[in-house]
């Protein structure tokens, strides 16, 4: 495919898949699924480039990729990943370090790869009729809830300067529509399991709402807000953790002012106004399921709740996934009356487990500031247990148990992630032929909401190894 992006906030014009080979589409149960090969070899858009793709980011991508279908995270999928048997020279981190890497292809599915970009470029050159034409083919094959009905300029030429129907203006207002949506939905899933992309140019921000090109990503291990995976994007950190949300606002304002000659300027803004309150309740729904409460205020509830335990986790390097997993099993208030008791039992398991580490148990100042906030949480919880919750919002009114709570819980907070550090250990035992941790990692991946309880060993921190380059930071070589 053809698109252009901006990277890292600047236009790039013309960009295009530089190693990935679209094979074809098919028709699946009625769901359309296009195939591409990624990595087998240059393409019209591969500029200096080989198209080759080697093993390290191929198995990163095969192995996230489906990792996030299990998370239930909106993605592309990966349908196989063999060798080429050929090597592949790469400079890494681009410091003047080429070295040889065993080459590899993944077979990649989705819907769809249109991204932003793809209608950026047709509208950075003035090509009405060729952007119509790309907001035509999305909307009949990809947009079914958008009205049916053939587009009045659907051939022949569309000048700058001629007018569009409002019945068409009105349908390519709901594409925009459509794609703020599932974008804003998307970026609060991946906040609630603490993804980072690490590389959200508009050429990487799909049209339809799905985690793309997958490259230089990581996922949380402690909660660091200011983490990015991305060694290219460190000095400024545009693409870390807490900003991802402000820069798919940013990405689809550049979508909107693209498709603003076919929807018009007023109806453009309205749509993309509507990112904040559509992601603010989505990723709200996700942190009151998360913390298993039957109803959630925005601000009372972030105040009170979300913010101080998120600071606390900042300042206390916590790991995200181990802290919210072990919240549903540690926190008991069936039977309980005194919010104190349950907070002290709470952090002697979490600390037993872990969760929390020694600089927590240590430190007076510190432990308090945990058994403060565990002593509010439970408080909430007790008011949920006995049907007294009076915050609105997703429930409340009947009782809430230790058992529905943690089942709940358990559901939204997932035990198993692709950490950083596994991935990588997987990648250099592929390297030497040995692919056991990769089958290992893929099967226990298409659960990672079950207990498992053989398969402990992967949920624990990273080691002191893994803060070198190449593992929590890579670079988006190939």
């Amino acid at each position: 495919q053809c698109y252009g992006g901006h990277q890292f906030g600047n236009w790039a014009g013309q960009l295009g898949d530089g190693r990935a080979i679209t094979l074809g589409e098919v028709l699946v149960e009625g769901q359309r699924w296009e195939l591409q090969l990624k990595g087998a070899g240059k393409t019209p858009y591969s500029r200096f480039a080989d198209g080759r793709a080697v093993l390290r980011s191929s198995l990163r991508e095969y192995l996230c990729s489906e990792a996030m279908a299990a998370l239930g995270v909106p993605t592309t999928r990966a349908l196989s990943l063999a060798l080429t048997g050929t090597v592949v020279v790469r400079d890494q981190f681009y410091q003047g370090d080429p070295r040889p890497e065993p080459g590899a292809v993944v077979c990649r599915v989705a819907p769809s790869f249109l991204r932003i970009g793809s209608l950026e470029l047709p509208a950075s050159r003035g090509d009405l009729e060729l952007m119509r034409r790309i907001a035509e083919y999305a909307i009949k094959h990809h947009f079914p809830d958008i009205a049916d009905g053939a587009a009045s300029a659907s051939s022949g030429n569309l000048s700058s300067d001629a007018a569009v129907s409002d019945s068409d203006a009105e349908r390519y207002t709901q594409l925009l529509a459509s794609t703020v949506r599932s974008n804003a939905e998307l970026v609060a899933h991946w906040q609630t399991i603490g993804f980072v992309h690490g590389v959200l140019n508009t050429d990487n921000t799909s049209l339809l709402g799905l985690t793309i090109d997958y490259g230089p990503y990581g996922f949380l291990d402690a909660y660091d807000p200011s983490y990015t995976p991305n060694t290219t994007d460190l000095p400024g950190r545009r693409y870390c953790y807490a900003k991802q949300p402000m820069v798919i606002l940013w990405n689809l304002l550049q979508l909107a002012q693209a498709l603003a000659p076919l929807t018009g300027v007023p109806a453009a803004e309205r749509e993309l106004n509507k990112f904040r309150d559509i992601y603010d309740e989505a990723v709200g729904e996700r942190w009151r399921i998360k913390l298993g409460l039957r109803s959630w205020t925005v601000e009372a509830d972030t105040e009170s709740l979300l913010t101080p335990l998120l600071e606390l986790m900042a300042k206390h390097k916590i790991d995200f996934t181990n802290l919210f997993r072990s919240l549903s099993s540690s926190v008991h208030v069936d039977g309980a009356d005194d919010a104190s008791a349950v907070a002290q039992a709470a952090f002697e398991q979490l600390c037993e487990r872990d969760v929390l580490g020694d600089d927590v148990v240590s430190q007076p100042e510190t432990s308090s500031s945990w058994r403060a906030w565990l002593s509010r949480y439970a408080s909430r919880l007790m008011s949920e247990r006995d049907g007294s919750s009076s915050s609105s919002g997703g429930g409340g009114g009947e009782a809430w148990h230790d058992r529905e709570r943690r089942a709940s819980m358990d559901a939204a907070n997932p035990k198993y992630i692709l950490r950083n550090y596994l991935a990588q250990q997987a990648i250099e035992r592929a390297e030497r032929g040995d692919d056991a941790l990769l089958r290992e990692l893929e099967a226990v991946l298409r659960r990672p909401y079950d207990e498992q309880p053989e398969f402990n060993h992967l949920t624990a921190r990273p080691p002191a190894w893994a803060q070198r380059p190449g593992v929590c930071v890579n670079s988006c070589s190939s």
